[in-house]
């Protein structure tokens, strides 16, 4: 599949920024499921490229001139095949154990630390059926909804909620797969839909999951399906901190507004 993706950040400050440093993961890498053909990153100020220790593409970008806005701009072209949800393990710069420890936003805790419980047998009897089965229970128990979650919230919080947006959804799955035992990791990128053309106000995130007969296993609770040639990964990490799109600091500027714009189309249309 030809998959063809817009993305646009801008901030507004209200008053001058006198610098801000920003760490943009917003480049996807080649894998066995992706091909990148094209792909552009724009922005003011100076970009650095270096690769994380996960994998990513990092770009940092400086700014040390007063300014009172920063937009960010992505374009990129990337052909897809259909794996079934299957990545296997190549060009992985850590080992799997890696992601078998809980972080912050992925400890189960109070009713999730509960529900991780129940499901830790069928887990260790069959684990690749139980994951799939983890991911259609959360699916229908964790509900997507925008506005009652932030970036700060925990698995356990939104587990308690019974609802969130992606990130949630993917940081409970992490966090009852690594409460039984299991290496899991956050992915951010995006997908495509058959609605010929559809903006987002963000990319989305999944999970991925080590079936060591396999590799690593996709499993998106959003959509409650494992990923296609619909989605395009950009990055990876522990949780939605180690792959978020744009993180950074800054010195100065005040209240800040944000505003994000993604399209994704197919590029064969």
């Amino acid at each position: 599949m030809h998959i063809v993706v817009e993305h646009e950040t801008a901030y507004s400050y209200g008053a001058p920024a006198r610098s801000t440093i920003q760490y943009l993961r917003l480049t996807p890498r080649q894998h066995a499921n992706q091909s990148v053909r094209s792909w552009q990153v724009t922005g003011p100020g100076k970009f650095t490229e270096f690769t994380d220790g996960f994998g990513n593409i990092v770009h940092v970008l400086s700014l040390t001139t007063p300014h009172e806005q920063i937009v960010l701009r992505v374009r990129g072209e990337v052909y897809t095949t259909d794996t079934h949800g299957v990545l296997p393990p190549e060009n992985d710069r850590c080992s799997p154990l890696v992601y078998a420890m809980p972080t912050r936003l992925t400890r189960a805790e109070g009713d999730l630390a509960e529900f991780a419980a129940g499901i830790r047998t069928p887990l260790a009897k069959e684990r690749l059926t139980g994951l799939h089965d983890l991911m259609v229970a959360l699916h229908k128990q964790v509900a997507y909804r925008l506005g009652v979650t932030d970036v700060e919230s925990t698995a356990s919080d939104a587990f308690r909620k019974g609802e969130g947006v992606c990130q949630d959804q993917a940081h409970i799955f992490l966090a009852v797969c690594r409460a039984a035992g299991i290496p899991a990791r956050y992915v951010s990128g995006y997908m495509w839909t058959d609605s010929g053309g559809r903006d987002y106000d963000a990319n989305h995130a999944w999970a991925e999951a080590w079936v060591p007969a396999l590799g690593w296993v996709s499993f998106d609770v959003a959509n409650g399906i494992s990923t296609t040639a619909s989605y395009v990964r950009v990055a990876q990490g522990r949780d939605y901190l180690d792959a978020a799109p744009v993180r950074g600091v800054r010195r100065g500027g005040g209240d800040e507004a944000m505003r994000v714009s993604v399209r994704v189309t197919d590029g064969q249309q």
